[in-house]
């Protein structure tokens, strides 16, 4: 499942990947900093979501909206922010590469002086708009904050979501986020893979012609804190403009790539990926307590958390829900899964990493995923090494990662009820400070 790709590192830090394939007369171009919302700090959170809007402003030689001339090319684009990075993305006709990278390069090296009060002020706004659109205003959306909060201490990084607070956010000033960016957005601290129809030497030479020249900017210093356990239960309770009331039960698990990672991913697939699955099969279809489970490891850079999450059917409690979520995976721990349920989670895996290669850019996609090993393991070609943790998974293993992560003494159990009716919440639980 190798791909061919050529890895150059320019002399200002910038990484370059570039992938062959002329199947489609296309290219992609993916942009990875490494920044993300763990690189924020308590009171300074949601600067790097900010950027992911206030990149797509102008910059010095290109001063208005980076949408219209890629699109007047035949390009769709993008980017998106999570905990441990940023990026951003063009696919377009292989005739229009040198304009992407101009573009990109232009951003890179000149966001700072287009970078306007006003244009700072217009996108805060909207990020504060998204904020209540997606979180505020969503049904059961202020779970995520309420289930980071309790895993993670308020120092730890990954303690806020992407979006930011809402008080940070208000006290921001243009020199806070501008600094913020000099920090983290320069060659030294991105990756940038090129893949699709391309001559390799030609889009190389585009690339030195870019962006060699930009300073590398700041040496980063990594955010590698120590993950402290969970002490005990935490039961807490969120009032939500909701019909009916959902549990959410989170605990920590490993990092990305870390040792029970794999195990833990196809644990959560045997409990709750699909309508086979153990939890769906007993609560959804069997017992008719739940309308929907879902269950996902959920993996990050420094640590990461499993979540289980169930809706109760009219009627039922989220007690009944509890004991049957339990009770799942204890059997899971005390018997393991079957052969059956291995080998599927196995080919799950697999035809999941077939997927992403089926394209060569966008969200996914081959030049995202070399990126992705790139910034990640400092190795664009872990994609073997990475589907194998999966086909090393063994009944024991996986046995093993849900006794050790998936305690019922060390976990956090949200309960999130309609308005007023607390009494649907489970037992002991306290009010959530996340609003």
């Amino acid at each position: 499942m190798n791909i061919t790709y050529q890895k150059f590192t320019l002399g200002n830090g910038l990484d370059v990947l570039l992938h062959e394939d002329r199947s489609c007369p296309i290219v992609a171009v993916n942009l990875w900093y490494h920044v993300g919302s763990k690189n924020e700090t308590p009171g300074h959170t949601g600067f790097a979501h900010l950027f992911e809007h206030l990149m797509f402003e102008g910059s010095k030689h290109h001063d208005k909206g980076y949408f219209p001339p890629l699109q007047g090319a035949g390009a769709s684009l993008n980017g998106s922010t999570n905990a441990d990075r940023t990026n951003y993305w063009e696919l377009l006709p292989s005739n229009a590469l040198e304009l992407a990278l101009w573009m990109e390069s232009d951003r890179m090296g000149f966001l700072l002086p287009a970078l306007t009060d006003a244009k700072f002020r217009n996108q805060r706004d909207v990020v504060l708009n998204e904020r209540r659109q997606n979180y505020e205003n969503r049904p059961y959306g202020l779970a995520p904050m309420a289930m980071l909060a309790a895993l993670f201490p308020p120092d730890h990084p990954y303690h806020w979501t992407t979006i930011g607070e809402i008080a940070d956010l208000n006290a921001a000033h243009v020199d806070d986020v501008r600094e913020f960016f000099a920090t983290y957005y320069h060659p030294a601290n991105a990756s940038l893979a090129i893949a699709g129809d391309i001559e390799p030497e030609a889009a190389m030479a585009l690339a030195r012609t870019y962006f060699e020249g930009l300073p590398a900017g700041p040496t980063v210093v990594p955010v590698t804190p120590p993950t402290p356990p969970l002490e005990g239960e935490a039961r807490l309770l969120l009032e939500d403009r909701v019909e009916l009331p959902r549990l959410h039960i989170g605990f920590l698990s490993p990092a990305m790539f870390a040792d029970g990672d794999a195990e833990l991913d196809l644990a959560a697939d045997i409990l709750a990926n699909g309508k086979t699955s153990r939890l769906y099969r007993r609560l959804v279809y069997e017992q008719r307590v739940a309308t929907d489970v879902s269950a996902a490891q959920n993996s990050r850079e420094i640590a990461g958390f499993l979540q289980v999450a169930a809706t109760a059917a009219p009627g039922h409690t989220l007690a009944e829900l509890e004991r049957a979520i339990v009770e799942e995976i204890r059997r899971l721990a005390d018997e393991g899964p079957t052969e059956d349920e291995i080998e599927r989670g196995r080919v799950q895996a697999e035809a999941q990493f077939i997927f992403r290669l089926q394209s060569v850019g966008g969200f996914g996609g081959k030049s995202d995923q070399l990126n992705a090993y790139n910034v990640y393991v400092s190795d664009p070609d872990y994609f073997d090494r990475d589907l194998a943790r999966y086909q090393r998974v063994t009944r024991e293993s996986l046995q093993e990662a849900v006794r050790r992560y998936l305690t019922t003494s060390k976990r956090v159990v949200l309960s999130i009820v309609p308005k007023g009716k607390t009494i649907l919440a489970m037992p002991g639980s306290q009010p959530s400070r996340v609003s």
